[in-house]
């Protein structure tokens, strides 16, 4: 079994700050509940799942409902600081499973399937992708933003897990390519230039992605192919907020 952590500290961005007053993402609500409740509830009910960590605004956290196994604890300044927090309460070095409070479509068949696949690989980090034609077979109301490599058009996942002896190491890398995920050109400066070209043509495979990220943390990293749209449709605009609250309202009739 795995622990988890729900990354639950992220502030509500400008674009839904509109249409939810709430200060945090993950209380914004959906059918009358704060997204990230839905998180905890299709990770409690996973049989792979022991102890759930949901971190970031504890006093506001604790208004909310969430299952027996999950405990709250108060975030950190940055993404980093938040998952070094949930990393020390675990109390052991065992692989952790690691999810965004934002994507509330989550469900425990895709949790299960994501854990069955990283059982099966031997690695340090594992994250899931999932195909264009598969999300928008089930969501082709959705907007994701999409790579386009060799073996086909991929969006990234909301989930990860982690072995927890890596992370202090790959922290300092780990920073730099999140603070610079929008800006090609200082990214194509962690990743390097024939990284970034080979991406631009779309000669860039799964493979060479993975052995690349794996190169520059000092780790060994496994990209996880899912069959589960859910793991990448994550709240962060209002499209997104529209297309999940229509979901659970047609799911209700």
């Amino acid at each position: 079994m795995y622990d988890a952590i729900i990354l639950a500290g992220g502030t509500n961005s400008k674009s839904l700050s509109t249409l939810n007053s709430q200060p945090y993402e993950a209380l914004i609500e959906i059918a009358g509940r704060p997204m990230v409740s839905f998180v905890a509830e299709a990770l409690a009910a996973s049989s792979r799942v022991d102890r759930i960590f949901v971190i970031g605004p504890a006093t506001e956290l604790a208004k909310c409902e969430f299952p027996p196994t999950a405990t709250i604890l108060e975030g950190g300044r940055t993404i980093l600081d938040t998952i070094s927090i949930g990393i020390a309460a675990l109390g052991h070095q065992n692989r952790v499973l690691i999810a965004t409070a934002d994507i509330p479509l989550l469900t425990t068949a895709a949790v299960d399937d994501f854990l069955v696949q990283c059982s099966k690989v031997t690695a340090d980090l594992y994250y899931p992708v999932v195909g264009k034609e598969v999300n928008k077979r089930h969501y082709p109301a959705s907007k994701r933003t999409y790579a386009r490599l060799r073996d086909g058009v991929f969006t990234g996942g909301n989930i990860f897990l982690v072995n927890p002896a890596i992370v202090p190491q790959c922290m300092k890398v780990a920073a730099k390519i999140i603070a610079n995920r929008k800006n090609p050109w200082k990214l194509a400066c962690i990743m390097g230039w024939l990284f970034l070209f080979r991406f631009i043509i779309g000669r860039l495979s799964l493979k060479a992605a993975e052995s690349r990220v794996s190169e520059i943390l000092g780790i060994t990293g496994a990209v996880i192919q899912s069959t589960y749209p859910e793991l990448g449709i994550d709240v962060d605009k209002e499209s997104d907020l529209e297309l999940v609250r229509s979901t659970f309202s047609l799911s209700k009739n």
